[in-house]
């Protein structure tokens, strides 16, 4: 059963699971899919995951609705904060992380990049840890995110070039093929018709329960 946090006559906001795609297929196997399933009648995508990534997503009732929301997401009026596992500790604790990032298409996967150039984007997220545990006898960290820029693959690949790979990304160089991203969708906050929302869901199961003290005080 599809886990609605809220919804409105103008949109809804669901918890994506991992290993399901964000964006609509046409069929039951992406999450507009699925709401649709659930009795949705119309359902618009303003928005994306990576597909193994779970978390908070808002999805349009309508394409009025969508083009508000689009809008709001597109001038960064949307404020996303992330949870991930890293491997390692990050030094400072918290800070700014600023890069400059390039897009392989061809390869699906994104890299830093030392100088502007075309197709280069600049990348900007905010970190802090939260805590730190071993893992098979490995030192990881949680941390939260807040996005200012949506790249393709931004935490992903900013903290591994940084030598501290999130996770179970084996994409990106984690060396833990065991486990899933460990990367979530933590909260999401706007402001739709003079009005501010604000919804979160924290993660389940493994990984994430190695950090349960953590979670548990956010």
């Amino acid at each position: 059963m599809m886990n609605i946090l809220y919804e409105n006559d103008s949109f809804l906001i669901a918890v994506k699971p991992a290993d399901i795609l964000s964006e609509d297929t046409g069929k039951d196997d992406c999450m507009p899919g699925l709401l649709r399933a659930g009795g949705q009648r119309s359902v618009f995508c303003v928005h994306r995951l990576d597909r193994a990534v779970g978390g908070v997503m808002v999805y349009a009732k309508s394409a009025a609705s969508a083009a508000k929301l689009s809008k709001i997401v597109s001038e960064r009026q949307m404020e996303k904060e992330y949870l991930a596992i890293v491997h390692g500790v990050p030094d400072p604790e918290a800070g700014e992380m600023r890069d400059l990032l390039f897009k392989d298409s061809s390869k699906n996967k994104s890299f830093v990049v030392k100088r502007m150039r075309k197709g280069v984007k600049e990348a900007v997220l905010d970190y802090q840890r939260l805590g730190t545990e071993r893992f098979d006898e490995k030192e990881c960290s949680l941390v939260w995110i807040r996005l200012h820029t949506g790249r393709s693959h931004q935490i992903r690949v900013q903290f591994s070039s940084r030598k501290m790979p999130l996770l179970g990304d084996r994409r990106y160089g984690s060396p833990d093929g065991s486990s899933k991203i460990a990367l979530w969708s933590y909260r999401l906050r706007f402001s739709l018709g003079g009005k501010e929302y604000e919804f979160s869901a924290l993660p389940e199961n493994a990984p994430w329960v190695g950090f349960s003290s953590e979670l548990s005080s956010l």
